[in-house]
């Protein structure tokens, strides 16, 4: 049937072309991304004019191989506000010394869709279910299921108070400024807590870095650095009795 049929793999790459441009890995769906708030890009320039080459080049990367752009203030907001896809399984193809001539009656992949922190996780969800069921192509049979979707969460605007105090903190622990950071993931219960508590303020940090690892079984902290964190939030928390 090859040459009469579609393969149903190529079903796969045209249905994911409607979501992702494979050319560039831009989320080319609209109604998927946010506007970016322009003080969360202020913090952006500012973590990258500091970090440098460090943004990407921590990554474990095969010998000339490299990131998907140069600019990386583009990196990072790739990596924290706008969406990005991955296909992280399959079913339906043979293992390879298995395959053979013939074509495959389905394909069967898993996508993880990362979404910005502001977009609401099931109108998400219902934007990539209308995308990929309506108008198949070949009048092919197209079936999603869904995981429990996550929405993410943005940190409220820093008080000025608190901005000064963590400020104030840094330098005097570090003798260097704070800075401000996104990572794509999720943490369901900062979401519930930001709900819960909307006028609460968070300073969300930890020891993780150089010389540290985290979620692994070989987990462990950079002692003198955990001491200078442990400092720096003892200052914030003191300043916020005296505000």
């Amino acid at each position: 049937g090859s040459g009469i049929a579609p393969s149903s793999f190529r079903l796969v790459r045209e249905l994911l072309s409607r979501l992702e441009d494979e050319d560039t890995g831009h989320i080319i769906v609209e109604n998927l991304k946010v506007e970016i708030p322009e003080y969360r890009i202020k913090e952006i320039k500012a973590m990258v004019n500091v970090l440098g080459d460090e943004v990407y080049n921590t990554l474990p990367w095969v010998a000339g191989a490299g990131p998907i752009t140069n600019d990386k203030v583009e990196m990072v907001m790739n990596n924290t506000w706008l969406p990005m896809l991955s296909v992280v399984a399959a079913d339906g193809l043979p293992a390879v010394k298995d395959g053979g001539n013939v074509l495959r009656p389905y394909t069967t992949i898993k996508l993880s869709l990362r979404i910005p922190p502001t977009l609401d996780a099931i109108a998400a969800q219902n934007i990539v279910e209308e995308l990929f069921t309506s108008n198949p192509p070949y009048g092919a049979a197209v079936s999603m299921e869904f995981e429990e979707p996550a929405t993410g969460w943005e940190a409220p605007p820093l008080a000025q108070w608190l901005d000064d105090a963590i400020q104030h903190a840094s330098k005097t622990v570090y003798n260097k400024p704070a800075l401000a950071m996104g990572e794509g993931g999720t943490i369901p219960f900062m979401s519930m807590l930001g709900d819960k508590f909307p006028e609460a303020q968070f300073v969300i940090t930890g020891v993780l870095g150089p010389y540290s690892n985290a979620h692994g079984p070989n987990e462990f902290l950079h002692i003198p650095y955990a001491k200078k964190l442990t400092a720096c939030i003892g200052m914030i928390i003191r300043a916020f009795t005296l505000k």
